[in-house]
């Protein structure tokens, strides 16, 4: 009677950034086997998410990921990344959690191994054929990591390794507040000194969302353009939600400070900041808009910015933006009126003869939290506003494999961008 060889997994690479897509391989396993592969991994926050899938070996009884189809389990169909995408907290977990990173100085790990059979969810007393560990970065060997606290600003700048100058890139989250740090690492790991800017804090009075208006964004381009391993003339921005308005008030004003191009994610130009970013959130709830929530009592905010579309007062004019914008939205986003206001910015650019300057991508069944590629996706989580510190359950909309595909997309069309409008020009100004 012949032995059975132990089944082998084998994942590449074993330790890359998390926006690397990872090749996952079994072998030795017996022809036409049933099996289920599956991730686990512990959050920051002492959670456990996992992710599996089902499959059945070939007949030299191996299964390739990259290339196999998935059966059934967290996804379905041929999903190279499947078993990160579709990462959920485990059964019985803390409700509506969000996976988020807070020390770009470790990894995540992903413990992925391999079961006999197809096991639907409980995992309780399946015992593994195989395990391998493969660790996701947000922040590559060399990468350097600056407090900033001078000169009125608060923040972290993410330097790529070697003397530059590079192009730089301020990085704004939105109206959850605190220091998010992973999407800057990750840009400086693709050689962009990047500064995350925290602009919203329940913790530093002195950025408290009452004493903070559009020149504290301000002076945080000029540091960055002001730095000695940046490029002056090749500093853009990058906004998320809230962050995205900041971005379109910036350009809008036409300064000496303004930005070479725009990244926009999930936002929209209905904010106008005249006065303090409290200010706007007060004008906001003053407006009476409509706040909206599910039958699981989750809050659907995008109908309380939605009225300000019709009134040209309120919008930021963005036919007076100069620079290039990619402006990327999901139109099952339930946070803000992402669509809309995409195409009413178009119109408006159209109008100022400036809409050679906008590229506009916009994703089917995609939610708000437009994030690196590979991230899970969340519809919706617990989130508690840097304005009021109210407490509640957010929907963010959006379906895990759709939502998965525009990240993975709109992150790659993103890093061409940024490269074509930040390296490349800066390529050529250094020729001239």
């Amino acid at each position: 009677m012949k032995t059975r060889i132990s089944p082998k997994i084998t994942a590449q690479p074993t330790r890359g950034l998390v926006d690397e897509k990872i090749y996952i391989r079994v072998s030795n396993l017996i022809p036409n086997e049933k099996i289920t592969l599956r991730c686990l991994l512990l959050s920051e926050d002492n959670d456990f998410w996992h992710a599996y899938g089902l499959y059945i070996s070939d007949d030299k009884g191996v299964v390739n990921v990259a290339e196999d189809v998935c059966l059934g389990g967290s996804y379905t169909g041929t999903e190279p990344n499947g078993l990160i995408w579709s990462l959920k907290p485990v059964p019985g977990s803390r409700p509506a959690l969000r996976l988020r990173k807070h020390n770009v100085f470790t990894p995540f790990l992903l413990n992925i191994s391999v079961h006999k059979g197809h096991i639907n969810g409980d995992f309780k007393d399946a015992s593994s054929l195989a395990l391998t560990v493969i660790e996701r970065w947000y922040i590559s060997p060399g990468v350097s990591r600056v407090e900033i606290s001078e000169n009125y600003i608060h923040g972290t700048l993410f330097l790529p390794p070697g003397p530059g100058p590079f192009p730089g890139i301020l990085d704004l989250w939105g109206g959850g507040g605190g220091l998010v740090e992973y999407r800057a690492a990750l840009l400086a790991s693709h050689g962009y000194a990047s500064l995350a800017l925290e602009y919203m804090s329940t913790q530093n009075t002195s950025i408290n969302v009452n004493n903070i208006g559009i020149e504290y964004f301000e002076a945080a381009i000029h540091f960055l353009k002001s730095h000695p391993r940046v490029s002056s003339e090749q500093v853009g921005i990058f906004g998320l939600s809230f962050g995205t308005s900041v971005a379109l008030n910036i350009a809008a004003k036409g300064n000496r400070i303004s930005p070479r191009c725009l990244v926009c994610i999930s936002g929209s130009h209905a904010v106008k900041i005249n006065g303090t970013i409290g200010d706007v959130f007060t004008n906001l709830k003053e407006e009476g808009g409509k706040i909206m929530v599910d039958e699981n009592n989750h809050f659907i905010w995008k109908e309380l910015i939605l009225p300000r579309l019709a009134d040209p007062s309120k919008k930021v004019k963005v036919g007076n933006i100069k620079c290039p914008l990619l402006l990327i939205a999901g139109n099952d986003d339930q946070n803000w009126p992402t669509v809309d206001s995409a195409r009413d910015m178009e119109n408006m650019m159209k109008a100022a003869g400036n809409e050679h300057l906008l590229t506009t991508l916009i994703y089917p069944k995609t939610g708000h939290l437009i994030e690196p590629p590979y991230s899970p996706h969340t519809r919706f989580s617990n989130f508690i506003s840097a304005f009021n510190q109210e407490k509640v359950v957010v929907l963010w909309g959006g379906q895990p494999k759709e939502h998965s595909f525009a990240q993975e997309d709109s992150w790659e069309k993103i890093l061409h961008f940024l490269y074509h409008h930040l390296y490349s020009s800066s390529i050529g100004l250094s020729k001239l």
